[in-house]
């Protein structure tokens, strides 16, 4: 059961929308699979668009966080906080099938739904891992996984896959979904300030500091601790990447730069990544690196706008006229050769 979050310590890389149009594209590639996302962002953009889109899936989402209990990740967090150290197993109570709120996913995609409520709950899940049984801390950063097990247990079906699209922030509930997840998928924009949230990302996760002795981050400290197993880097994605040339090539620098910070890690732990598909030896040199290692998402302009505000996977996405929000408006047939090639083949690499 591999378990994917996807996080960049950096808001607008497009993560919410490249969880959606990955967890579609998997789950309509993998039928016999269940497929769920884990929206532990507050902003719940990823399940806006799995929902609907900019209309009809906010109007959802008010509609599910104000049922009693709340039927989203906020209503099994308030499970957990009145029950920290002992599980509730209540984790069943809160996934939901898209494809009853959205025919144009695959039947076989699950959500737990986002909410905004996740902040103001931040400092009460903080306060659960201070008082307590001596492994609080521990206990606390494993509720996500409970609700993992506690969804499949109720599947009875073990064949599934979960994708969790955290908070760029390195907040505690960010803390829990990377607790949770086994692999790590790394979006980027091209540009100065994602190279310093790759660099703040790989010391905040993994301890990596750039001067000799540096403070390292507590949650790297209390994971080795207490041996909660840190996800390991199974991709980087540059993402919304710029065909014209003047500005394809300034991207092209600045993805070669991220690039080199990435590499100049496994050089010195590659333990820090998931090697894949299995059986495949390690990258002997950088172009093998890459290969495995590094994708591109073209950006898909109109197409990609449409896609989200709709809740269309970009695959199953189609040229001419699409209404939005009571406006017309035309997706070109070369908008989507730009990018359905590129999720196609990313998500034929994920396992």
């Amino acid at each position: 059961m591999p378990v994917y979050a996807v996080w960049n310590n950096k808001g607008g890389v497009g993560k919410s929308y490249l969880t959606f149009q990955i967890a579609s594209e998997y789950a309509r590639t993998h039928p016999g699979k269940k497929i769920l996302v884990i929206d532990l962002c507050p902003q719940a953009n990823s399940s806006g668009m799995l929902l609907g889109g900019m209309v009809n899936g906010e109007k959802l989402l008010d509609m599910l966080s104000g049922q009693t209990p709340r039927k989203t990740i906020s209503g099994y967090i308030e499970d957990r906080i009145r029950s920290p150290y002992i599980n509730p197993h209540t984790g069943s109570n809160y996934g939901i099938n898209v494809v009853d709120y959205n025919s144009s996913v695959p039947g076989n995609l699950f959500l737990i739904p986002g909410d905004e409520q996740l902040e103001i709950q931040a400092p009460r899940v903080l306060g659960a891992t201070l008082p307590g049984p001596t492994d609080a801390w521990r206990i606390v950063h494993i509720w996500i996984r409970d609700l993992i097990d506690d969804l499949q247990k109720s599947w009875d079906q073990e064949n599934s896959t979960i994708f969790i699209d955290c908070n760029p922030s390195f907040s505690i509930y960010t803390e829990l979904a990377l607790s949770a997840a086994d692999s790590l998928i790394i979006p980027f924009s091209a540009d100065g300030s994602s190279k310093r949230a790759v660099r703040s990302l790989l010391a905040l996760l993994y301890g990596v500091t750039r001067i000799p002795g540096a403070q390292q981050s507590q949650f790297f400290l209390n994971s080795n601790q207490f041996r909660l197993a840190i996800p390991k880097i199974y991709c980087y994605i540059g993402n919304r990447l710029t065909q014209y040339i003047r500005s394809a090539q300034a991207f092209r620098t600045v993805v070669h730069e991220i690039g080199e910070e990435i590499w100049s890690v496994w050089r010195q732990n590659p333990n820090m990544f998931y090697v894949h598909p299995t059986g495949v030896g390690s990258p002997r040199n950088r172009t093998q690196f890459n290969s495995m290692f590094q994708f591109e998402i073209v950006d898909a302009n109109t197409a990609s706008v449409i896609s989200s505000s709709l809740g269309i996977p970009i695959t199953l996405l189609v040229a001419g006229q699409h209404d939005v929000a009571g406006r017309r408006v035309i997706v070109n047939q070369s908008q989507l050769d730009n990018q359905q090639p590129n999720i196609r083949q990313l998500v034929a690499s994920i396992a």
